[in-house]
């Protein structure tokens, strides 16, 4: 494959961030046919399609290993424009594109984040996934880091443990009264009313296999929000899986319970994240290892 030349690398990433030709002409001020020239030149070289021209465009397998490269390189040319204090050719702000889980976001991750912030030009762009997908991102090129519960690396990546976030099966009060208090409260668990985070959400059904190895079978709300999905469960709209930072406060007011306080769940996370000498992401990097030291269970 012959040398890829940057703009052609840029021209890359903003079709497949944005979606279309236009949207990425009209980012890169160039016209729609210079886009469809640097893309089709990019394949021709390769030998290969590399985006699927559809809405929206997306990259195909090949053109996801293209588009990773493409991030790297683009992601170095700024950090070295920056360091040289190139006024030309760097960016006002390095951006760092990290997959996250809701739950880190609410409780540990913002202060990793906030720490590299405060002593730098960075900027984040913060994509939010389960931390059970959050590396198939990494696997696409679509970001540079990810927290994540899969601990193999991802091609090209390197995986450091962050230790484990505990969560604790929590009722209101009032719903454990109707729906706990008759029988066997690990039978009635697996028939009422849950509160899952969206339908990625495997917390709830692994917590119950783990206690019964069945499937839990109550009706189901989905509430896309870590402080509203721990608001529905005081609510009394049906139990579920709390991180215990979140889940504290709550449970030292009495406003839910702990409705099995021996059998915790503990999701370790690990922090995977491209191998590049970029300071900027060397320095997320351990402030993410830092903060999860002290937030995470070990």
């Amino acid at each position: 494959m012959a040398t890829l030349q940057l703009d052609q690398l840029r021209t890359l990433a903003a079709v497949v961030d944005l979606g279309s030709f236009e949207a990425a002409a009209a980012h890169l001020h160039i016209t729609q046919s210079a886009v469809s020239q640097r893309i089709r030149a990019m394949e021709e070289s390769a030998g290969r399609i590399l985006v699927r021209r559809e809405r929206p465009i997306t990259a195909t397998e090949s053109g996801e290993v293209v588009l990773r490269t493409a991030r790297q390189m683009l992601h170095l040319e700024d950090s070295l424009a920056g360091e040289l204090g190139d006024s030309v050719t760097s960016q006002e702000h390095v951006a760092l594109a990290v997959a996250c889980n809701s739950d880190s976001l609410a409780t540990w991750f913002l202060d990793a984040m906030t720490e590299v912030h405060s002593a730098g030009r960075v900027v984040f762009d913060i994509r939010r996934e389960d931390e059970s997908l959050s590396s198939e991102l990494l696997r696409r090129g679509e970001v540079m880091a990810a927290v994540t519960s899969e601990s193999r690396p991802v091609q090209g990546c390197r995986s450091l443990p962050l230790g484990s976030m505990r969560y604790l099966a929590c009722a209101s009060p009032g719903f454990v009264a109707r729906h706990l208090r008759d029988g066997s409260p690990t039978v009635a668990l697996g028939r009422a009313p849950i509160v899952d985070f969206d339908r990625s959400d495997a917390h709830q059904n692994h917590y119950y296999r783990r206690l019964t190895r069945r499937q839990p079978t109550g009706p189901r709300h989905y509430i896309p929000s870590s402080h509203d999905h721990v608001r529905a469960i005081v609510a009394g709209l049906g139990w579920g899986l709390i991180p215990e930072q979140l889940a504290t406060p709550w449970l030292v007011s009495g406003e839910i319970e702990n409705v099995s306080p021996d059998r915790p769940l503990d999701v370790p996370l690990f922090w995977q994240h491209w191998k590049l000498q970029s300071p900027d992401l060397d320095a997320l990097t351990d402030a993410v290892l830092d903060i999860a030291r002290a937030e995470l269970r070990t």
